[in-house]
């Protein structure tokens, strides 16, 4: 029989319930333990999750005593971005495998230092991107790979919501790495190299980077607009921002065709192709449960193999798009405290 999976999960605000869920609806895996600042909320979290099936949820604020605990098989931490490096750290210091979400931390650097870490001590580290898991993207691969719109020439991709929170939330906070590139912007940058692998077997080098954005009072980005212009004259534009509604499409430009996920990119669930000499074929693709058991099926895999990273979503990756937004912020003269 496959032994049940145990994870831990740290930082349980909204992201994390999704993450919840996911665990909670797939086989042989199962939420043992939470850790959080905040004893009630803490609590409330593991009550809300609790299966009387899969046992009582465990809630500490005590970092040892997750670390320290055997039958934990792997970490989930969803806290606030600038708080992840610490954490991770922790973790990889201790054995422990980590499933951390996206961004994996604010800046190349210190993702440089938690790769070499996890490449040392050979414990399992990957970035949460789960659009890279979805059933669309699987469809997309298929016709990217079959050749349905030739050569791929452009993308176009847009993530953007009226935010409703105050200057005094997260999403503004320079201490906590806000700003709409890191929140969701990683998005549409990770979903470019995806495609592009996908397509072309690699991502060609980045010949020009344009960026033009709205700060914030706060100094981080409130929206910004960016141009990538690849070896190959493959360009993709993107827009990003807390500040406006959009469809929140993925659009890829052939030579014979496009293909897009038409709304709400990250999250698609409907996909449609479109040639030049065929009526536009849409598919649906739903979730299994709600679009994270991908990355969590695709993490115990790894775990359970001994991988240090997962050949979908390897360290490369988040190196890569990380120093893409460290060049995009530094145009944009954004910078945060902790890296003064």
């Amino acid at each position: 029989m496959t032994p049940v999976f145990a994870w831990a999960l740290v930082g349980p605000g909204r992201i994390a319930h999704r993450f919840a869920q996911a665990v909670q609806g797939l086989p042989h895996t199962r939420l043992a333990c939470v850790l959080g600042r905040d004893a009630q909320r803490t609590a409330a979290f593991a009550t809300r999750w609790s299966e009387a099936d899969n046992g009582t949820i465990r809630t500490t604020a005590d970092w040892d005593s997750v670390l320290h605990d055997a039958s934990i098989d792997g970490i989930y931490i969803a806290t606030p971005h600038a708080l992840h490096h610490d954490a991770v750290q922790r973790c990889l210091a201790a054995g422990k495998p980590v499933l951390c979400e996206k961004p994996l931390v604010p800046n190349v650097a210190q993702a440089q230092t938690l790769v070499a870490l996890a490449q040392r001590n050979h414990v399992f580290l990957m970035e949460a991107l789960w659009t890279r898991f979805l059933p669309a993207y699987a469809q997309i691969a298929q016709w990217l790979r079959g050749g349905a719109i030739g050569r791929v020439r452009s993308i176009q991709s847009s993530f953007c919501f009226a935010a409703t929170e105050g200057l005094d939330s997260r999403l503004y906070a320079p201490e906590l790495a806000g700003g709409a590139l890191l929140d969701i912007g990683v998005y549409n940058l990770s979903m470019t190299r995806w495609v592009m692998q996908t397509a072309l077997g690699t991502c060609p080098a980045l010949r020009d980077l344009q960026v033009h954005g709205v700060l914030a009072p706060t100094g981080v980005d409130q929206r910004l607009a960016a141009s990538l212009v690849f070896e190959g004259d493959v360009v993709s534009q993107l827009v990003c921002g807390f500040d406006s509604q959009s469809d929140n499409a993925l659009r890829i430009t052939g030579e014979h065709g496009w293909i897009s996920a038409p709304l709400n990119f990250w999250q698609a669930t409907e996909v449609v192709l479109q040639t030049r000499s065929e009526p536009p074929r849409t598919v649906q693709t739903p979730f299994a449960i709600n679009g994270f058991e991908g990355e969590i099926v695709e993490a115990m895999r790894c775990i359970r193999a001994g991988l240090v990273e997962s050949p979908h979503m390897p360290h490369a990756e988040t190196l890569a798009t990380l120093g893409w937004m460290d060049t995009m912020r530094a145009q944009l003269g954004v910078r945060y405290p902790f890296e003064a």
